[in-house]
């Protein structure tokens, strides 16, 4: 699959696996400088590109795990969505889990991005919906 991409700066990276399996695209820092994040605060990191994602596709921007596990810094959103529509600046979203200032440098790998496919729906109201063994239980009623 080839995806249009746009550096909307000199310094913007393209996305890279770190490995050839690897799922996600790393998205790096476009920052001229260090940004620092307080505890529990959230800052736009820009990556300094523009997507143009296939219809059919979204772009899934998910926390990268060294980063999650280590600085305590994830997507604030959990996961953030790139529709295939949208073709402004791809930003990510850091949030500060930890309780510690936490630094993002230029070209640090933020997050990373995974196009993903999805079926578009058109809802139906019903009065009914068909029955289940597991009916309405929900949040932990099937005892795992």
């Amino acid at each position: 699959m080839k995806i249009k991409i746009k550096k909307l700066s000199e310094t913007a990276c393209l996305p890279e696996r770190g490995s050839s399996f690897a799922a996600g695209y790393d998205l790096k820092a476009d920052i001229p400088e260090s940004v620092k994040i307080a505890p529990h605060e959230t800052k736009m990191i820009p990556t300094g590109l523009s997507i143009e994602i296939p219809e059919g596709y979204f772009g899934g921007i998910f926390a990268r795990s060294g980063l999650a596990s280590k600085e305590g810094l994830r997507p604030a959103n959990c996961v953030g969505v790139v529709d295939s529509d949208y073709r402004g600046p791809v930003m990510v979203a850091i949030h500060n889990d930890s309780g510690a200032e936490r630094v993002i440098e230029p070209q640090e790998r933020t997050a990373q991005l995974v196009i993903i496919p999805f079926l578009a729906a058109e809802f139906e109201l019903s009065e009914e919906l068909s029955g289940t063994g597991r009916g309405d239980g929900g949040f932990g009623s099937t005892g795992r």
